[in-house]
């Protein structure tokens, strides 16, 4: 929350699927965290007989400290070998990674002062089964453009030691402790879940696919992608 109004930080659905009543929003990163489909849906990709599979957020500290991750993070990437796609899958010690080095692309969207509650019962209603506010810095890359509403507000935020303006704010993470978080997973058996998977908002698929487009969108250099994302939904894809 801002004296201006509110920014909602979005990582996963939020960025094909926006809130109501956004007045701009913004791209950047969340530094420190790696995205993954480990946390289960019921509600939404799935259903309790057969939950599917939606994105959270999990912290470089908690890849750290808890023995449950082997103190690696996981690269994917789909190559080329004897005319078939094949995943070839990489580690690296997460012992001396930086916060800047693991990052995650996503969105902030600016709501207004007289929509904030309105749209606070929205997102408590749609980001339930298991997912918790936290605070985090989300690092801002670009902006809008001939916007003087936005502009008078993003001059306004403070800068990190990189030089880039940053949003505090409050974002729904589904924890490693929360009853619904099913990591770590292997890339195969989530991609396998989420090809069969489908709930009350649709198929988990296009859920992925989505997502995975929705985050291309947003990065600049196009060299630098979502790995994980691009592997999964190559893996899930019903085709």
């Amino acid at each position: 929350m801002t004296q201006s109004g509110m920014w909602i930080i979005g990582y996963g659905s939020l960025i094909f699927k926006p809130p109501p009543l956004v007045s701009f929003k913004v791209s950047g990163t969340l530094q420190g965290y790696i995205r993954r489909f480990w946390q289960s849906s019921s509600d939404h990709r799935g259903t309790p007989e057969l939950p599917g599979r939606v994105v959270t957020l999990i912290s470089l500290d908690d890849l750290k400290k808890h023995d449950r991750f082997e103190g690696s993070v996981h690269s994917y990437e789909m190559r080329e070998l004897d005319g078939k796609t094949v995943l070839h899958e990489s580690s690296q010690d997460v012992g001396n990674l930086p916060d800047h080095d693991v990052k995650v692309w996503g969105v902030a969207y600016y709501i207004e002062p007289q929509n904030v509650h309105e749209v606070k019962q929205y997102l408590d209603i749609r980001e339930q089964d298991g997912y918790t506010l936290h605070t985090v810095k989300f690092h801002v890359h670009s902006i809008p453009v001939n916007d003087e509403n936005a502009k008078e507000i993003i001059d306004a935020l403070p800068r990190a030691e990189d030089g880039h303006l940053y949003i505090e704010s409050s974002v729904y993470i589904g924890t490693i402790d929360n009853p619904s978080f099913v990591g770590p997973e292997s890339i195969e058996k989530t991609a396998k879940i989420i090809k069969n998977s489908r709930g009350p908002s649709g198929d988990n698929y296009l859920y992925l696919h989505n997502l995975t487009a929705s985050v291309r969108d947003l990065q600049p250099d196009p060299e630098f992608t979502d790995s994980y994302l691009e592997a999964l939904t190559h893996m899930a894809s019903p085709k």
